[in-house]
């Protein structure tokens, strides 16, 4: 019994350590890193090169592409929705007036 507590602050140690040492390493990594290569290209450049235009140029598509998208399935779901109230419109008044107009009767 006393070797497994043992064994069991020995565990526990042993992954506290390894966590400071992971943590130690992957913030060396960060701060080591020159900042000229966490940055993009074209934030050192013109705002008016033609990389800069691109690049806002595919953001915005980006951002139509996503609004479209919303849009769409906003849409699918009001679509949806008005059926379901067209149905129960439907079949409401079929349930109130027995038979609907056209059926049962020569016209």
């Amino acid at each position: 019994m006393i070797r497994a507590d043992l064994r069991r602050r020995g565990d526990t140690a042993s992954r506290r350590t390894r966590v400071y040492l992971r943590a130690f390493v992957l913030s060396g990594l960060v701060f080591g890193v020159p900042k000229l290569a966490l940055a993009c290209p074209v934030c050192f450049g013109n705002s008016d090169a033609p990389m800069a235009v691109a690049t806002n140029t595919g953001i915005l598509f980006m951002l139509g592409v996503v609004v479209v998208m919303l849009s769409a399935f906003a849409s699918f779901f009001i679509y949806l929705i008005r059926r379901a109230n067209r149905l129960a419109a439907e079949t409401a008044r079929l349930d109130a007036g027995g038979l609907a107009p056209s059926e049962g009767t020569a016209q």
